[in-house]
């Protein structure tokens, strides 16, 4: 256990958030593009590599928390915490290089998810009133079971967004 364990973990962790970036913009294409047919698969991409974050940042939690108990400080140390304790050596601008790169990755990753949500709410608003105009006069149905409303007419659906 030390500082070079704890910046092994920051790498991998780093490149989850990499990751979850490229998973996030890839639900976006398909949201821009109305390829919906894909949709679930990308969801569950990011569910995934959401999953594997959260057990790399527990491992990252228990590192620090060792490392502090080394060097002097609080166990319950974040790492920015830690950074400004960092003993002598590159450890201070390492660590404050890993925390600086995570940082800006959780914006972008912020500004994704949000993005992301503004799409889908505004494709299930235009599939609600899709749906809404399809019939708007379905009047009652008769004794058989079929609509009063004309069967004249036509509406055009396609079925591939």
């Amino acid at each position: 256990m030390g500082a070079h364990e704890l910046s092994a973990l920051l790498w991998q962790e780093r490149e989850l958030l990499e990751l979850l970036v490229f998973k996030l913009e890839e639900e976006q294409l398909l949201l821009t593009a109305g390829r919906t047919r894909w949709l679930q698969h990308a969801t569950r991409e990011v569910e995934q590599v959401l999953e594997r974050l959260r057990s790399a940042g527990l491992a990252r939690t228990v590192e620090v928390s060792a490392l502090a108990k080394e060097w002097g400080t609080s166990e319950d140390a974040t790492l920015r915490e830690l950074t400004t304790h960092a003993a002598n050596g590159p450890w201070d601008e390492i660590l404050a290089s890993h925390l600086k790169a995570m940082t800006e990755l959780t914006a972008e990753i912020k500004e994704l998810r949000d993005a992301n949500q503004q799409y889908l709410r505004a494709a299930a608003r235009s599939t609600q009133e899709t749906l809404a105009g399809l019939n708007p006069d379905a009047g009652t149905y008769t004794s058989s079971g079929r609509s009063d409303s004309p069967a004249d007419t036509s509406h055009i659906v396609d079925r591939d967004l």
